[in-house]
């Protein structure tokens, strides 16, 4: 876990928009997949407040620049993690072998996903649909190819070399098996650019494979984290914000079953077409009521950890991503449902949104101008060795 506490406590080194190819080798020697985070809760912002149902002047316009800054923050982390492949494999490999850091590469998976997603949502209107069709095709096939390697790699890792514990259970360890979710919820953007017939159907019915697959593997973990809260009490105050990936499964399959049952008229044959939009209501319902009981849950215990001195940390990216997608199935339900209390609940989580982003990207900014984001981690602190003791027999305890 150290690793990670100590990415938490902003030693974690890592670039977000700053130009990462003009930086020395060295100071991306301890630049992790973490830090796609930073991507994933910008872009979130522009698709999430493009999902809103209200139409604000301007809104549209600021979040397609949001997008673009995440697009220059993907190409950024890309470009800095390529040399800190190149120049510092030790330490890359060292981040696969720990438990702490590898479940993070999920997080590669989704941000190039959203920024993908994004072009097609606001980015077409600055780049045009051709390009944005095109951008979004690359990064959705690339993102789910890395996302489904990540929820099997990852795993397979923690049982055979990570060799980890149920007391050390956290939310990261469901980054990788989030990722096809986030496929499932993004894939259906494509289905009216391809040919009709079977492609579309393809493509559709793969998404929803995609969703049962995160599904299932998320139902398997999430009783471990929420037993290992109860067990062993809070987490680390570094580690409370961590607690809101929790929402990243809950409210992206609710995106998916309802942009799935969108784009299923005229794709997927009678009757399981309307099959779709019955589902979306009978799954998304509960599933968005739950999400509302754990972000109140997450939510007292990151005011516990703030009063007991949590500060700053780079898991605080932990309060963006998830937070937009139950923005983006709260959207979804009142769109399916006509219910105002579920547009109100999107505009109201769109604020929470947004604020928890000022946080984060502030505090991001000022840890990188001050030099303390790139620097190396501290090491763990050493305990005082007991003082010895002779006894009558001779022998120094």
């Amino acid at each position: 876990m150290n690793s990670l506490v100590s990415g938490a406590r902003g030693r974690d080194g890592g670039v977000m928009v700053t130009a990462a190819h003009f930086l020395p080798a060295t100071r991306v020697r301890h630049l992790g997949p973490n830090w796609y985070a930073s991507v994933m809760g910008t872009s979130v912002v522009g698709t999430a407040g493009a999902a809103l149902p209200l139409r604000l002047p301007g809104l549209r316009e600021v979040c397609t620049a949001v997008w673009a800054l995440a697009l220059l923050m993907l190409l950024t982390l890309l470009t800095a993690r390529a040399r800190h492949w190149a120049h510092h494999r030790d330490q890359a490999r060292a981040h696969l072998l720990d438990p702490a850091m590898a479940p993070f590469y999920g997080c590669l998976s989704m941000a190039l996903l959203a920024v993908g997603g994004g072009a097609l949502t606001v980015g077409r209107d600055w780049i045009g649909t051709g390009p944005a069709v095109a951008l979004d095709t690359v990064l959705f096939s690339a993102g789910t190819a890395v996302g489904l390697a990540a929820a099997v790699a990852v795993p397979y890792l923690m049982t055979v070399h990570h060799r980890v514990q149920a007391a050390q259970a956290t939310p990261v360890w469901l980054l990788p098996l989030v990722a096809p979710m986030v496929s499932a919820a993004l894939g259906p953007l494509l289905v009216p650019h391809l040919p009709p017939g079977q492609p579309r159907e393809t493509l559709l019915l793969a998404c929803f494979a995609l969703f049962g697959l995160s599904l299932l593997a998320t139902l398997l973990m999430l009783p471990l984290v929420f037993a290992r809260l109860i067990t062993s009490g809070p987490l680390p105050l570094a580690l409370t914000p961590t607690l809101f990936l929790v929402l990243g499964p809950l409210g992206q399959s609710t995106t998916a079953v309802g942009l799935i049952a969108d784009a299923a008229p005229r794709v997927v044959p009678a009757p399981y077409d309307r099959g779709f939009a019955v589902f979306a209501l009978v799954y998304g319902v509960p599933v968005m009521g739950f999400a509302l009981l754990w972000l109140a849950l997450a939510a007292v215990h990151v005011v516990r950890a703030r009063r007991q001195g949590m500060g700053f940390a780079m898991t605080w990216w932990a309060f963006t991503f998830p937070v937009g997608t139950c923005v983006t199935g709260a959207a979804a339900l009142a769109r399916h449902t006509g219910l105002a209390a579920y547009e109100t609940l999107a505009v109201g989580l769109y604020g929470i949104l947004v604020a928890a982003w000022l946080a984060a990207a502030s505090g991001t900014v000022r840890g990188l101008l001050s030099g303390e984001l790139l620097a190396a981690p501290r090491p763990a602190p050493v305990a005082p060795l007991p003082a010895t003791v002779r006894t009558r027999s001779g022998v120094v305890r």
